[in-house]
């Protein structure tokens, strides 16, 4: 047995015999195998040239023996392993290798068999666990829907209880409120018409907007009627005042009231929905969005608050119904005293602006006389200075061809010195037209801006005795009666 690493020698590796025949000449020497030492490597470390038989045996030329019509015996010697074969010596597992990769993968069946043995055991328990948890909150939350329908239900009687109630007493309060409605209105009839006055007064535009007898008179009618019927106003806001809040009230139980409706219509719904259930579906992230802004406490307290509230307006109304009297018979004459001298006040400021709106409009009339007559005069320059250009243009023209004339020809003679100074002229005159243009075109600007002025003047005074003759005027040509005003109807 040979080892790795070595060379091998055949039996037919020796020392050449020499011909059995005698006649032979001399032999010559034997080839001799070169042995080449190669090293030990273990499998997967050898060379990658180690294939080469030439690195590892070199065999010498052998010579033919000198026989007559044959060969010797001893021909040249083959190689003493071929190359593919001991090539794949190098890459083999030894028997060790072989036994210790089986006992690992049988070890590692095993463990693998055991560890899946443990899983399985422990996910049924898993599964066993989390299905009686998950039933047992799902019983819970079932119960809690019930409670909490029950509660639902509780505060849907209590508020349409306060509800009932409170529609009645409006009721008896819009009785009350029509029995004051006519005088009320007829008496703020006229107070609106002073106020829409005023407000439409407001609407006057730059120096029109000034403090005149009509508007005093206009703010002493409003005090008047504010000052006179100051309890009888006092009471029909307050009737209102308090109607809008019991309205209030009444909106807040209603909207109160249909959410409890909706909230039970939604519990009783998920209260009846089972695992067999049709319309149940997955909402993912559902859990993580906490839309909610109140909690048991604050939800019960904000019904408990809006049946407090009604409650306090139904007081209120029951007082108030109490109050009504009839404060009226004393106010008509200075009604009508203030309301005849607010009327004069209007027809004299009306004659003063429509005076001054006449004088304007003269003003006007001679500014577009003299705009007219500046644009004349700026259509004239326009063309004396269209005039000008052509003779310029020739002079220059001149110039210029003159300029080219050769060598001691380029003088300056007569001509050239009559060009020049008919260039500097008529340039002088280009720009005296221009400048008197600029003046002339400035004027008209001024003119056109004293033009827009006016306009602008006769249009805040055709504004105001629109305002004061037209809208102010028209609302003031009717007024209340006095069975009216102190409320008959």
């Amino acid at each position: 047995m040979e080892f790795l690493g070595t060379t091998q020698n055949a039996s037919y590796c020796g020392p050449k015999k020499a011909c059995g025949y005698n006649v032979l000449p001399p032999t010559v020497p034997a080839p001799v195998i070169q042995e080449c030492y190669q090293p030990y490597y273990l499998p997967g470390y050898r060379y990658l040239n180690s294939w080469r038989p030439s690195l590892f045996y070199k065999v010498s030329n052998a010579q033919n023996c000198l026989d007559q019509g044959a060969s010797c015996h001893s021909s040249l010697k083959p190689p003493t392993i071929l190359p593919a074969i001991r090539s794949a010596l190098f890459c083999r597992y030894s028997p060790h290798d072989w036994d210790k990769s089986n006992e690992l993968q049988m070890r590692g069946a095993e463990t693998s068999r055991l560890w899946a043995g443990r899983l399985m055991g422990d996910s049924m328990r898993l599964m066993q666990d989390k299905d009686q948890l998950t039933q047992q909150m799902q019983e819970g939350t079932c119960r809690n829907l019930g409670q909490r329908l029950s509660d639902i239900g509780f505060w849907k009687s209590e508020l349409s209880y306060e509800l009932e109630r409170l529609l009645n007493e409006n009721r008896s309060l819009d009785t009350v409120r029509k029995r004051l409605e006519c005088a009320a209105q007829e008496v703020n009839c006229p107070l609106q018409v002073a106020l829409e006055c005023l407000y439409n007064r407001e609407k006057r535009i730059g120096i029109d907007l000034v403090h005149d007898n009509v508007e005093k008179n206009l703010i002493q009618e409003v005090d008047l009627l504010k000052c006179c019927q100051e309890q009888m106003r006092k009471l029909a806001q307050r009737i209102d005042i308090q109607m809008g809040d019991n309205r209030d009230a009444q909106h807040a139980l209603e909207r109160d009231l249909e959410d409890k409706n909706s909230a039970e219509f939604i519990d009783e719904k998920c209260f009846n929905l089972r695992n067999t259930s049709d319309c149940i579906s997955y909402f993912h992230g559902v859990e993580k969005m906490d839309g909610t802004i109140s909690v048991p406490e604050t939800w019960a307290k904000f019904s408990n608050d809006n049946i407090r509230h009604s409650q306090n307006m139904r007081a209120n109304s029951i007082r108030l119904q109490e109050e009504a009297k009839n404060l009226l018979e004393t106010l008509s004459n200075q009604m009508w005293k203030q309301f005849t001298d607010t009327n004069l006040a209007f027809n004299a400021r009306v004659s003063e602006v429509t005076d001054v709106k006449n004088k304007l409009q003269v003003q006007l009339a001679k500014t577009l006389q003299e705009i007219f007559q500046a644009e004349n005069t700026i259509m004239l320059l326009e063309r004396s200075i269209m005039a000008k250009e052509c003779p310029l243009k020739v002079a220059q023209t001149r110039l210029e061809c003159r300029s080219r004339r050769p060598s001691v020809e380029l003088c300056r003679d007569t001509p050239q010195f009559k060009l020049v100074n008919e260039v500097f002229t008529i340039d002088d005159t280009l720009q005296t037209l221009k400048l008197r243009l600029r003046e002339t075109q400035d004027t008209l600007q001024l003119l056109v801006m004293t033009k827009c002025r006016l306009e602008h003047e006769l249009a805040i005074k055709a504004n105001t005795l629109c305002i004061d003759k037209e809208k102010c005027m028209s609302l003031r040509r009717t007024f209340p009666s006095t069975p009216c005003l102190v409320g008959y109807t």
